[in-house]
C-alpha cells in the first residue's frame, strides 16, 4: 500500500478508528503531529517504515472487520424486521 492509499484509506475510518491511527503514531516518537483548530495533520512521509507497517496491518484489519460485519449487521436488520415488527402488529390487534 502506497502513502496516497493510506491517506485516503484512513480519512475514510471512523473517528474511533482514527483515534487508534493517531495512537499508532503516537507509539513512534520520531513522528511529528501538527495540531489546529481543525484537526492533526501527519505528514506520513516523515513516518518510520514500522510505524507504517502497523498502519497498513490495522487498516487491513478494519477493511476485514467491515466484510465480516456488515453482512452480520444486515443479517440482524432482517430479523428485527421479520420478528420483532411481526410482534407489534400482534400487539397491536383489536378484537
Amino acid at each position: 500500500m502506497d502513502l496516497e492509499t493510506i491517506k485516503n484509506k484512513i480519512e475514510t475510518l471512523t473517528k474511533t478508528q482514527q483515534i487508534e491511527v493517531l495512537r499508532i503514531i503516537k507509539k513512534h516518537p520520531t513522528s511529528k503531529l501538527n495540531e489546529n483548530k481543525n484537526g492533526i495533520y501527519i505528514n506520513l512521509t516523515f513516518l518510520p517504515i514500522e510505524a507504517i507497517q502497523e498502519l497498513q496491518e490495522f487498516i487491513q484489519y478494519t477493511l476485514d472487520q467491515e466484510e465480516v460485519l456488515t453482512p452480520l449487521e444486515t443479517q440482524k436488520q432482517d430479523f428485527k424486521k421479520t420478528f420483532f415488527i411481526e410482534k407489534e402488529d400482534k400487539d397491536n390487534m383489536t378484537f
